[in-house]
């Protein structure tokens, strides 16, 4: 197994990875663009080192990350050479176990991606499975047993050298605030192994659920599980709490778990409300959650900043890219309604920076001439009282600064983009494949 990690080929190919995925300097203050230098001088010493086993784990850098609720979560950060070394055993490793992860596994892996898991959770629920068994992991990535997770790994992996590099990555200590901590459990959530571990440890819960005969779906460490009565989802999630707790050593988040209903139902920023069809009883639809409602208009506003100094173009490229990406992501959901309105907003907030840009009356009166207001009219609105976000809904900038014209700078309005890529134009489901040689 070794000599597929050390592979030329195969380090090549983690190498191109790990530039793609971008990513920060670690605890070293080692950057990509000196990854680069450091590979050609030297590759071959790492691969014998890592051979002759006297290889060592750099620290990992810890990262404390903001959450929704106000709390942090630790993100451990490699260093970038062990970000490459761990994604070539990633790519060497992972065929051993993919055939055998189950179908309704859908984090991470090659043709499987967060739309498919929503369906099928969708299509278990208008089947009549409406007692939803929702299970929060606690801290799942650093709760992980070391012992139990290397175990795992010796089933299929019989490499000494390469389970002893695992082993080392897995203890390496984390730098918090620099100073040196030791790690004795968990995964670091930001490695390129963090998903396949993530993966080969809960496939045992996986089997577990197949062979009690669950209809359930898993993304990564989120999952749930759907039944047909209240009681049968209290015995169901009773038999699978004791089970991560005597077999994976995996403690749950009692606050956030439960039993739901699917109008109570969250997964992966969706939720579900009944379809209003005539002769159509007990169908949910998809709809966006309202939380993945609120970070999309607070990464809009935080771009549409009048405060920020920076020009129309980049504006609407950075528009551009985030509202793609939170379409394509949502593409499946009910939401033009609330898109349209949405779209109208964000104008608003556009034609605000604009108005702030242009600063000084007089260089206002000027541009409203040449969008064509009137000189009066144009000397009126350059001297207003009013406040910017208020001109910005005034017709006077409605009437200028039209959707024809900011489309010529590149704006494009998110329903116009969701019509185009939403599936009931029949486009096939958009999957990131995960590279898998040697």
């Amino acid at each position: 197994m070794i000599e597929k990690v050390v592979n030329r080929k195969n380090m090549r190919l983690a190498y191109q990875q790990v530039l793609k995925n971008k990513g920060s300097a670690g605890a070293d203050g080692m950057n990509l663009k000196q990854l680069t230098q450091f590979v050609q001088q030297h590759r071959d010493a790492i691969a014998t080192s890592i051979v002759n086993e006297t290889y060592l784990a750099q620290p990992i850098l810890g990262v404390p990350i903001l959450k929704d609720n106000g709390k942090t979560r630790l993100l451990g950060i490699p260093t970038v050479v062990d970000r490459w070394l761990q994604q070539s055993v990633a790519q060497a490793i992972m065929p051993k176990f993919e055939f055998e992860f189950k179908d309704h596994s859908y984090g991470f892996r090659p043709n499987k991606n967060a739309q498919q898991c929503v369906l099928q959770a969708q299509k278990y629920i208008n089947e009549g499975y409406q007692h939803i068994v929702d299970i929060d992991l606690k801290s799942f990535f650093d709760e992980v047993d070391h012992c139990l997770l290397l175990e795992l790994l010796y089933r299929k992996v019989k490499c000494r050298t390469t389970l002893r590099l695992i082993r080392k990555w897995l203890r390496a200590p984390i730098m918090i605030e620099g100073k040196l901590q030791k790690r004795r459990k968990g995964v670091p959530q930001g490695s390129p192994l963090s998903p396949l571990l993530s993966n080969i440890m809960l496939h045992e819960l996986d089997k577990y659920m197949e062979q009690e005969g669950y209809r359930y779906v898993r993304y990564a460490d989120d999952f749930s599980i759907y039944t047909k009565s209240k009681s049968e989802a209290r015995k169901t999630g009773n038999k699978v709490y004791l089970f991560l707790k005597d077999k994976l050593r995996l403690p749950i988040n009692r606050e956030k778990s439960g039993i739901r209903k699917p109008m109570t139902f969250e997964i992966l920023g969706y939720k579900f409300v009944p379809t209003y069809e005539k002769g159509v009883k007990g169908k949910y639809q998809m709809v966006v959650s309202s939380k993945s409602w609120k970070k999309l208009k607070q990464k809009l506003k935080t771009i549409t900043r009048k405060t920020s100094p920076k020009s129309l173009t980049v504006r609407i490229n950075e528009l551009k890219e985030v509202q793609r990406g939170w379409v394509q992501y949502f593409r499946m959901a009910s939401m033009q309604s609330k898109l349209a309105k949405l779209d109208g907003w964000l104008r608003n907030r556009v034609r605000y920076c604009i108005w702030h840009d242009w600063k000084k009356p007089e260089r206002k009166r000027k541009n409203l001439i040449r969008l064509g207001v009137d000189q009066q009219h144009a000397y009126a609105w350059s001297r207003t009282r009013k406040g910017g976000w208020a001109v910005s809904q005034s017709s006077i900038l409605g009437t200028t600064i039209t959707l024809e014209r900011l489309a010529k700078r590149g704006y494009e309005s998110m329903l116009d983009y969701y019509l185009k890529v939403s599936p009931q134009l029949n486009e096939p489901l958009y999957t990131r494949p995960v590279r898998t040689v040697v």
